[in-house]
């Protein structure tokens, strides 16, 4: 088997981390051969008495392009540190040619005479799809000349934003590829590069399944709990880890606790003592005028941050102010008021909190936008909240609009034991000095694994009755099994348990839907050969059309391809 770099997996010769790549490594971001690896080994199989063989490949020639892409990178000084300090080390060290052919079987097929058997570097190639899908939109837009407005119009402002280790081929790769097209191509105004998101101090992986991944996530809990606390913890200058401790007590805390407690109790207070009337503001104190303008401030300086691209701290500014409307309340004390007959102060103080909570909803609308569109719904405003401008929260719900009544708890807060459940199913040591704080948790837990063990074996033992019904030899010639190549895999978006497989059965590629996600990876199945029934009634599965059907042993939770024990020619048949 030919192994291409990006299937060659080792310790890094710079920083020494035991999983980097043959293209690159992830942990320093260095970009590396093949051969520079130590203890290189297979990927796919794991040996590694692997040996150099000699191939004619294309190369970038860098070292050309260094003083344009050097004099492009000293002209964006106010990039971040993260972009800057990667980029400016290859110019250091000199830019060197760098491979841009491969000799895989799939992908990008390089359309020049001794090199057809090859196909184009994924991030020389990847990038150049940026412009590509631009100018398949633009066809789709009726406007065939549309995408030249992104990609070379002057007066565009083009922003990349990426993780470290794709700092390389957007800082120096990309940029040096478009300069030497030299045909007017937009270089990026600003490239907005992120340090690493960890897990429970570990690095997110899919292959060694450490982490937790959108398609389970969203399961679990609603979108914008994710979003909020992603976008709390953005590793925006320095490696950030997600806890599941710190993720329920900013949900519980931030959300629940601070803006959620006070758009609730708003409202709830406002149906109490007005029958869901916005009551009149007479005669504001400072302290109203205080908490209105501060509003208005936090609208700018938060507009601020973000036309410089610094999301976290925008969305800390929002959340000082939510905590400034509590204290706000906490301050007025509307029960108290009414309770002493002081209506028209009860009236004024409701009057500018719900004046806060349409500023809340409109500055919280881009981070929390499900959120932020359940206050305004509860507000029963007609307005469309993602048409509404930070530069106009000065606007007023008017008196007497009548407000949603009975309105419901914004979030829902995440119990302890619920989050000490997902990390021992996930992984997470964050919990552990939970469970030492809270040990009849433990017991709770391990009594309900019990439970579910047990109903797994009563599944299981159902299923292990064998099927006493016979068929004919004739009927089982009726089944046209074959075995195949896998030669693409592909996730089915909102299906996290279903995989997309093109197998190749010799006279053509069939496509096939396959619900193996949860055991199977990506980089296992490809080259994979597999045995198919091929004759099987064509199904839709989650709007994806599956004209065929692997095979498996199911041993729950456990799945096993079959696999022929020899490679055969792709479409032999099986008897």
């Amino acid at each position: 088997r030919n192994l291409p770099d990006r299937f060659v997996i080792g310790t890094c010769p710079y920083c020494k981390y035991e999983h980097a790549r043959g293209d690159q490594c992830e942990n320093c971001s260095k970009v590396l051969d093949g051969v520079d690896l130590i203890n290189p080994k297979c990927i796919i199989c794991g040996k590694n008495d692997t040996e150099i063989k000699t191939s004619k490949h294309l190369f970038l020639d860098l070292g050309g392009l260094e003083e344009e892409i050097k004099a492009w990178l000293n002209s964006h000084k106010d990039w971040p540190k993260t972009t800057l300090s990667i980029a400016n080390s290859w110019i250091k060290e000199g830019l060197k040619p760098r491979c841009i052919s491969r000799d895989l079987k799939w992908g990008i097929p390089i359309p020049l005479d001794g090199y057809r058997d090859k196909v184009f570097y994924v991030w020389f190639d990847a990038p150049i799809g940026y412009i590509s899908i631009s100018m398949e939109w633009a066809k789709q837009q009726g406007n065939p000349d549309l995408w030249k407005k992104f990609w070379k119009d002057p007066e565009t402002y083009v922003v990349n934003f990426i993780g470290k280790d794709n700092v390389p081929f957007h800082a120096i790769t990309f940029p040096a590829t478009l300069a030497g097209a030299d045909d007017g191509f937009n270089l990026a105004n600003y490239i907005k590069a992120f340090q690493w998101l960890n897990y429970e101090k570990q690095k997110f992986s899919s292959s060694q399944k450490i982490g937790i991944f959108t398609d389970t996530a969203l399961q679990l809990y609603p979108a914008d709990y994710w979003r909020y606390y992603i976008m709390k913890i953005a590793p925006e200058r320095h490696d950030t880890d997600f806890l599941w401790t710190e993720f329920r007590d900013s949900i519980n805390t931030d959300l629940a606790d601070v803006l959620g407690n006070f758009v609730h109790r708003t409202l709830t207070f406002t149906n109490r003592y007005f029958s869901s009337d916005v009551p009149p503001a007479k005669n504001l104190d400072k302290e109203d005028k205080a908490i209105l303008a501060k509003m208005e401030e936090t609208g700018k300086k938060a507009s601020k941050e973000l036309q410089k691209l610094e999301f976290q701290r925008a969305l800390l500014l929002l959340l000082d102010f939510a905590r400034e409307c509590n204290r706000y309340f906490q301050l007025k004390k509307p029960w108290e008021d009414w309770k002493n007959k002081k209506h028209e102060r009860v009236a004024t103080t409701l009057n500018t909190c719900l004046q806060c909570c349409r500023g809340l909803a409109v500055l919280f609308a881009p981070f929390i936008p499900f959120s932020a569109e359940k206050i305004f719904t509860y507000l029963n405003l007609s307005e469309k909240l993602g048409k509404q401008s930070w530069e106009a929260l000065d606007k007023r719900i008017p008196e007497g609009y009548k407000i949603c009544k009975n309105p419901e708890p914004i979030f829902r807060k995440i119990e302890l034991e619920e989050i000490v459940e997902l990390a021992l199913e996930w992984g997470g040591d964050s919990v552990k000095e939970v469970l030492k704080q809270n040990p009849h948790l433990q017991d709770k837990l391990a009594k309900k694994k019990e439970q579910t063990k047990k109903e797994k074996t009563t599944i299981k033992k159902s299923e292990g009755i064998m099927t006493t019904e016979q068929i004919s030899f004739k009927d089982f010639q009726k089944l046209d099994l074959r075995v195949g190549t896998i030669v693409e895999v592909e996730a089915i978006k909102g299906a996290n348990k279903l995989l997309k497989l093109i197998v190749d059965i010799g006279t053509e590629k069939r496509q096939i839907v396959a619900g193996i996600a949860k055991r199977y990876e990506k980089d296992e199945l490809l080259g994979k050969q597999i045995v198919i029934v091929c004759n099987l009634e064509p199904a839709t599965i989650r709007g994806v059309q599956s004209n065929g059907m692997l095979l498996a042993a199911d041993a729950a939770p456990e799945i096993s391809i079959l696999v022929p024990l020899r490679k055969v020619p792709n479409g032999s048949k099986v008897r």
